[in-house]
């Protein structure tokens, strides 16, 4: 190691540590498995376009932000792509000279791009002049290890658990002699003489290794990406710290361990790859900027959005049926997700005094949840959000206790069992002692006829109780989040959603994104309980909400695998609204007929809505529904401007009215929160269909849980992240269109610029097109779209097309 000043340390120092966390800041969080939820694997690329990000993105992993060319072609040749498409996109993206003409675009569409590479490390070089796999072996090491330090209860046999991974990895490493049989000299002893603390292992490191300032940022996040989703995790632990005013350096530990690695094997080669080594450092150092090609591919994807944009705009200008007057016999409020999209509108269709509303799912009572009788506390909230209040199932009173304490002991009996069936002593006997019982199970689970189990957590109850100020104001935030003040009806639902699949390690990503990553009935029932308390609705009426002593609340569940909707807690419910309720459950049943009729084509292997409930039951089903493939936009409306309209389950739907939004101040809450999660969800599902390789979890036949976090493909390795490519993947063809969201926006154009103007980073994803928007006329219609400085630019004009659909009612 090179001598040099004091001054010159602290300086190389410091330049590690910022590119450390600069590179840090482009790695996106993995939230574990038990409460995944949809996370923008682009979160620290969103402030620069598209072609940015592809090339940064290349350099780091060696993989494609868009479609192959002849994706494109294909639906150049379809039509779905036109000339105009072309030069718009064309317009909107090229950032240098020698702009190709519309003619030329399309020749270029017919030859693909180069396969991109990514920048080596010096384990990668290692490995081509060594013929040994060690950039295999690196990986290998850290997954056995992180997948140990990360376990959430999993493992058998957990190791010594230490606050700190760098220290954690360094008590292990310093005795495992696998690297010295590979090869590798004097790794254990080497990692046992390094600095204690990890942000000197990095300082020493990338010193050894002669990175430059201006190479670190590049050099840093290719290593952080070699780590796959054990880099997610780590950015998850620091992501939660965040939320809850703390910090967490695991990221930035794990990324000294990863130079660890390099030093030793750059010790050893160092003069086999001087050459190629001095070559990836200059690559890495170079400033970043995009290829012709990429530039060429972020045109044609920006061509195919504006194409599909183009439809969505035609199937707006569908006139829509005037409303009928009078008072709605039920309003149901289920969340935006774009599966309820389907169910809503088949359930207006079955009556047209049915009335439907979209809102965040959580019903804006985000609550850190307690389930019966169990001690794990989960956000039930949006996971950008921290939980301001507490809530439990179940009360305090003694049957309550006691029912808790019996189911207590009832699961810690079965876990104990499912450990002991586990366990290296007893796993053989155990099979061949108890295999024959276990036929008809097996069975039962192959051929799906398993029955569905039923929810049996007690009603939740807030712990402590809010004092009666924030109960009203949770109250009225919820009201007035879904426009809903005024005209209610005598039965009013407020639906969460959920799904029932067995044996999907990816359950909790069919959940409820804005509950984050759990069913929303806890949050529906608590809501339920604050708008029929008559303290609420009195503390209501004085902020201008008078619900009618006739209205009554009910909460529900729509399990989006079945399409059924069920009601909770209907025995707290007067008699006086048996009939209500017996006729809004017969309508539930209709819709959810319908919805099944509409979902089953879609579903590979199914051929009758019936195959909708074996699905869901089926172990051995990788495709129980769709979840939120296809999502395409987000419209923040009024319901009499989409119902009626068929939007394919590809839209979310917020409610929202800007005539009864004084201030503008609840858009600027939907722009800032619910849209942005939406487009988390988006861009989740455009990564897992672009990029698998990097932004995807892999094959669902090949996955084995690991630590209770995540899943590997096979035995080991890297954590995956993303979505299973049977989310995205029917087979044969994609299901879900890689599309970047376009938002609806039904308000003035001057309030929806101000609200950018105070929130940079959400313009930023609308300026650089991770998000699309657009602003509505007085008639619904797509009329102008935001092209970010340029401002408000006018849409071609839609000629209104009359609605041959049944009126829906105000």
């Amino acid at each position: 190691m090179s001598t040099c000043t004091e001054e010159g340390a602290i300086s190389h120092a410091e330049s590690a540590l910022a590119a450390a966390r600069q590179a840090a800041a482009l790695i996106p969080p993995l939230w574990p498995l038990a409460s995944s939820v949809a996370v923008n694997p682009y979160l620290g690329h969103t402030d620069e376009p598209l072609a940015f990000a592809a090339a940064r993105l290349r350099r780091a992993a060696g993989v494609r932000s868009t479609m192959s060319r002849d994706w494109y072609a294909r639906h150049l040749h379809e039509g779905r792509i036109s000339d105009d498409d072309l030069a718009a996109a064309l317009d909107a993206v090229w950032t240098t000279a020698n702009l190709p003409s519309v003619a030329q675009l399309k020749a270029l569409m017919a030859i693909d791009a180069p396969a991109p590479r990514a920048l080596p490390r010096v384990a990668d070089l290692v490995a081509d002049c060594s013929g040994i796999d060690w950039s295999g072996i690196v990986t290998e090491r850290i997954s056995h290890w992180a997948a140990d330090y990360f376990d959430q209860g999993q493992a058998l046999w957990a190791g010594t658990k230490q606050p700190h991974a760098y220290a954690a990895w360094r008590s292990v490493a310093s005795l495992d002699l696998t690297p010295e049989i590979a090869g590798l000299k004097h790794f254990a002893s080497d990692v046992a003489r390094l600095p204690d603390v990890a942000a000197d292992a990095l300082t020493a490191c990338s010193r050894q290794l002669g990175i430059t300032a201006q190479a670190m940022p590049a050099y840093f996040h290719r290593l952080l990406v070699g780590m796959g989703g054990w880099s997610q995790m780590a950015r998850y632990r620091q992501w939660q710290a965040e939320l809850a005013g703390k910090h967490d350096n695991t990221l930035i530990e794990l990324l000294a361990i990863a130079l660890v690695w390099e030093v030793a094997l750059h010790k050893q080669y160092a003069s086999a790859i001087e050459m190629p080594w001095r070559r990836a450092q200059a690559f890495f150092g170079e400033p970043l900027q995009p290829t012709r090609d990429e530039l060429l591919d972020a045109v044609f994807q920006e061509a195919f959005e504006r194409g599909e944009q183009r439809r969505l705009a035609e199937a707006m200008a569908v006139e829509v049926a005037a409303q009928r007057p009078g008072q709605a016999a039920l309003q149901v409020a289920f969340c935006i997700d774009v599966r309820s999209e389907v169910f809503r509108r088949a359930l207006e269709s079955v009556d047209p005094s049915i009335r439907t509303i979209g809102l965040a799912g959580f019903f804006g009572i985000g609550v850190a949840y307690r389930r019966h009788a169990s001690d794990v506390v989960e956000p039930r909230l949006p996971v950008l959000l921290h939980p301001q209040w507490h809530a439990r199932a179940g009360g305090h009173d003694a049957a309550s206790v006691q029912r808790d304490r019996s189911v207590r002991i009832q699961r810690r009996a079965t876990r104990a069992w499912g450990r002991f069936k586990l366990a290296a002593i007893s796993s053989f006997a155990f099979v061949e002692a108890t295999g024959p019982v276990y036929i008809a199970k097996l069975i039962r689970d192959a051929l799906a006829l398993r029955r569905a189990s039923k929810a049996g957590d007690p009603a939740p109850q807030m712990d402590p109780q809010p004092a009666l100020d924030d109960r009203i104001a949770l109250a009225e935030g919820a009201l007035r989040s879904m426009s809903l003040t005024g005209h209610f009806a005598r039965l009013v639902v407020l639906a969460g959603h959920g799904a029932k699949v067995v044996n999907n390690p990816h359950a909790s990503g069919l959940h409820c994104g804005a509950c984050g990553g759990n069913s929303g009935e806890a949050n529906a029932r608590l809501m339920v309980q604050l708008l029929n308390d008559k303290a609420v609705r009195a503390g209501l009426v004085q902020r201008g909400i008078a619900i009618p002593a006739d209205t009554v609340f009910a909460a529900g569940l729509h399990l989006t695998t079945t399409d059924t909707l069920t009601l909770f807690d209907l025995e707290q419910l007067p008699d006086t609204h048996a009939d209500d309720v017996a006729r809004a459950v017969r309508w539930f049943a209709t819709a959810g007929a319908l919805a099944r009729a509409e979902r089953v084509w879609r579903l590979p292997g199914a051929v009758r809505a019936a195959d909708v409930f074996q699905r869901a039951r089926n172990w051995a089903e990788v495709r129980p529904e769709w979840a939120l493939a296809g999502c395409q936009s987000f419209i923040v409306a009024p319901r009499h401007r989409t119902a009626t309209r068929d939007l394919g389950g590809r839209a979310f739907l917020h409610d929202y009215d800007w005539r009864n939004d004084e201030g503008f101040a609840l858009l600027e809450v939907i722009l800032t929160a619910p849209v942005v999660v939406a487009s988390w969800i988006s861009l989740q599902y455009y990564g897992s269909s672009v990029a698998p390789d990097l932004f995807g979890a892999g094959n669902k036949l090949l996955h084995n849980v690991t630590g209770g976090i995540g899943v590997v493909e096979g035995n080991g390795g890297l954590l995956r992240a993303g979505l299973p490519w049977q989310s995205v993947h029917d087979g044969e063809r994609l299901v879900h269109q890689p599309l970047r969201m376009s938002v609806l926006v039904d308000a003035p154009r001057e309030a929806i610029s101000a609200i950018l103007q105070r929130h940079p980073d959400l313009c930023r994803l609308f300026q650089h097109h991770w998000m699309h928007l657009f602003a509505l006329d007085e008639h619904g219609r797509m009329a102008w779209r935001h092209e970010g400085e340029r401002g408000w630019q006018t849409m071609p004009a839609q000629t209104v097309t009359p609605s041959r659909s049944e009126p829906a009612l105000a």
